[in-house]
């Protein structure tokens, strides 16, 4: 593998290159520096290729065929010309929407589709200007497709062919240039299969724990059983007399055991002996959280909507008329098939890194402070990830300091990989959430007064996020998906229109394990508690379910026409056998509205299976129908995964689950058949990443209702009886 660096690369590319173009916004070869904006570069080279600069991780979301597309459409590239590689840490290439080089929040799609297509029009228009002089003749004689420009008598040049006469010319792209009409457009919208899938395939597709040099060394790190705790002291005697390995030391996270392979590194480290402090958390419990939680949840917490008079109806409401539950959520693991990893090697006051982020500017910032140097001196080389679910988007850059520190006085790359038992058990995860929930029906039955308070830790208190995502001291995450007007910086409700809606928060201290983004954030435990209620609401009130949605969502349009097409094309109203049930739910996440229903049955022991998932979205302008289609199954997966088995517990400071077999995965035969249907839109597009995770769950927990007349409040469904079969 070669020592230079893609900075490197880029900075001589851009000044001395004889066939190479790099096109793109504020480039300083042929554009002044203006503001900092997220950028899309494109490098032509001679041999015809055309190097696309992405400035958004691939983790699976597609983020790199989606990208690709945009560009390939305004210039008119041939797909198979295409070659990809990850842009550096540098501003310019830093979301607009985070100010950060963050891939999060399924914005990419949305943040990108301007910005890519700009820089390939003004690309394709620098072309044509250059093929008006290689053809001597007006530009609209010329036309372009399949990578090259096109005159009217047939003849044709290619882009590759073009870099010398742009060089001899001078030429510049323009500040401006026109963009396709959509009516135009032969590739975006167009269902197109994984631009890196080839690479999966075949496995030359390099991941993190791909990373391999001549020289490198493999660490395993011993970790503290108690969650926060850390080593006092050690004795490595023992690990060092293993053949292979080279060194025993102490690190933040535990006591990492260096040697020449992976499993020699494990091995080793399973020998060492180590005399651990338990932080203070030895105490700690998931149940005890618990029992705190729902004491919490019967006082006033935090107020964060409060629209009509919600408390005071609900006070001079008879009590059999109050209608009230309370739902429970667990910590959920992300559980990436990729466990986390990170190769790193320390060069005097210079650090280079090869991982698979989400937040490369984060971990460069956080690795800088920790060595002591500037953020130029570190530098991040982003590979393709095997999942993620929010886990490598983390805020202390764990799994890479873990590396850095590893590498800190070895004059060589060190590779740490984490174990499946050290990933579950020593990872940041969605916290437990407690909802209390009270409703008044009006007299027609449809609900008139909501009270809900929502207790559980936050995920953005204390960070350097605190400032945009904490909002009268609450932590608008936790809220999301509760709320029927905008809050903080997500300009988005509910989409229902209940006449006395109050909603409060209380965010605990942030206590033994560490809370962190799990795939849709809050909506996977706001999503249950508020789907699973306006059930409960539903039928106390003698209403269909979709339909008192259908009420509750007149006033706004695109959620209402979303109900409508579901209960079209999910066959509503057809009535199902004994033993089958019927659940919907519908969320708005990031400004993309998705409802699904499902299907299922029961046998009289519990057991069950999911047989159909009809889905419905609004995702703006669908780029990729394909790829909508992958996440919006990939998502659902997710989400009924976590709502059948999905569990971290604790006891005594000390996580309990360490792998496949208590921290269950999904089996292939357990997924249902998924029917999807792409609302036609003419808005901008918005992701799908994250939303098809937010209604499943509560869909399945309303339709194991509709089988069997048994609520569920508390999470997973298989400590409640309700097993998925398989």
């Amino acid at each position: 593998m070669s020592s230079t660096t893609r900075r490197d690369f880029l900075k001589q590319s851009a000044v001395a290159s004889a066939g190479t173009i790099l096109v793109g916004f504020q480039l300083p070869v042929f554009a002044k520096k203006e503001a900092l904006v997220t950028d899309a570069f494109i490098r032509l080279e001679l041999d015809g290729a055309v190097t696309l600069m992405m400035n958004h991780a691939e983790f699976g979301n597609g983020a790199y065929t989606s990208l690709s597309m945009m560009v390939a459409e305004e210039l008119d590239l041939d797909w198979q010309t295409i070659k990809l590689e990850a842009a550096p840490t540098e501003q310019r290439y830093y979301s607009p929407l985070f100010g950060e080089y963050l891939t999060a929040g399924s914005v990419s799609t949305a943040s990108s589709f301007m910005p890519m297509r700009e820089a390939g029009a003004r690309t394709r228009q620098l072309l044509l200007e250059a093929a008006s002089i290689h053809f001597n003749a007006p530009i609209n004689s010329l036309r372009t497709a399949n990578s090259k420009v096109h005159h009217q008598d047939g003849r044709s040049v290619s882009y590759a062919d073009l870099i010398s006469v742009v060089e001899a010319n001078g030429l510049k792209p323009p500040e401006k240039a026109k963009l396709k009409n959509p009516n135009e457009f032969a590739v975006l919208g167009k269902p197109q299969r994984r631009i890196e899938a080839p690479d999966k395939v075949d496995g030359s597709a390099i991941f993190g724990s791909d990373i391999r040099f001549d020289d490198m060394l493999f660490a395993s790190v011993v970790r503290p059983p108690v969650y926060g705790g850390f080593a006092r002291d050690f004795d490595g005697t023992a690990a060092k007399a293993i053949k292979g390995v080279v060194r025993v030391k102490k690190i933040d996270a535990g006591i990492a055991v260096l040697a020449r392979d992976y499993w020699t590194a494990k091995k080793a480290a399973g020998l060492v002996k180590v005399n651990w402090e338990n932080g203070g958390n030895g105490r700690l419990s998931t149940t005890g959280y618990s029992i705190e939680y729902r004491k919490l949840s019967d006082k006033p917490g935090l107020l964060a909507e409060n629209i009509g008079k919600a408390e005071q109806i609900i006070a001079e409401t008879e009590d059999g008329l109050v209608i009230e539950s309370v739902y429970e959520m667990p910590y959920l693991a992300h559980a990436t098939m990729e466990p986390m990893n990170c190769t790193a090697k320390l060069a005097g006051d210079h650090c280079e890194i090869w991982v698979g982020t989400q937040y490369q500017s984060n971990d460069r910032t956080v690795v800088a402070k920790m060595l002591g140097v500037p953020e130029e001196n570190v530098v991040i080389n982003r590979t393709l990830s095997g999942g993620t679910f929010g886990r490598r988007a983390s805020k202390t850059a764990d799994f890479v300091t873990d590396a850095v520190q590893a590498a800190s006085g070895e004059n060589v790359p060190v590779q740490v990989i984490w174990s499946r038992e050290e990933d579950i058990r020593g990872g940041h995860y969605r916290p437990q959430f407690i909802h209390r929930l009270k409703g008044v029906l009006d007299k027609e039955g449809y609900p008139l007064a909501w009270h809900q308070r929502v207790v559980g830790k936050s995920i953005m208190q204390n960070t350097k996020h605190d400032p945009a995502y904490m909002v009268r001291g609450m932590d608008i995450y936790s809220l999301d998906g509760c709320l029927q007007e905008p809050f903080g910086v997500f300009p988005y409700g509910t989409s229902y229109q209940i006449p006395n809606h109050r909603i409060e928060s209380h965010n605990p201290p942030k206590t033994g394990v560490r809370p962190h983004e799990w795939r849709a954030v809050g909506h996977t435990h706001t999503g249950i508690a508020y789907e699973c209620f306006l059930d409960e609401l539903a039928d106390k009130g003698n209403k269909d379910p979709l339909d008192l949605r259908l009420h509750l969502s007149r006033n706004h349009t695109r959620m209402h026409d979303l109900l409508q097409k579901l209960k079209k094309v999910s066959n509503w109203e057809k009535r199902l056998e004994a033993g089958r049930g019927r659940g919907m739910a519908a969320r708005v996440y990031s400004n993309s509205w998705i409802t699904q229903s499902v299907e299922l049955t029961v046998d009289e022991d519990g057991s069950y299976s999911v047989d159909k998932v009809f889905c419905v979205v609004d995702c703006g302008f669908a780029v990729n129908p394909l790829g909508i289609q992958g996440q919006i199954e990939g998502g659902i997966m997710l989400g009924l995964n976590a709502v059948a088995y999905g569990a971290i517990d604790v006891v005594d400071g000390r996580v309990v689950q360490s792998n496949f077999h208590d921290y269950r995965p999904l089996r292939i035969h357990q997924m249902p058949e998924v029917e999807v249907h792409i609302i036609p839109s003419e808005h901008p597009p918005t992701g799908v990443g994250e939303q098809s995770t937010t209604p499943i769950a509560p869909a399945i927990v309303n339709a194991i209702f509709n089988a069997t007349g048994k609520r569920v409040r508390d999470f997973p469904l298989d400590r409640q009886g309700f097993v998925l079969k398989g």
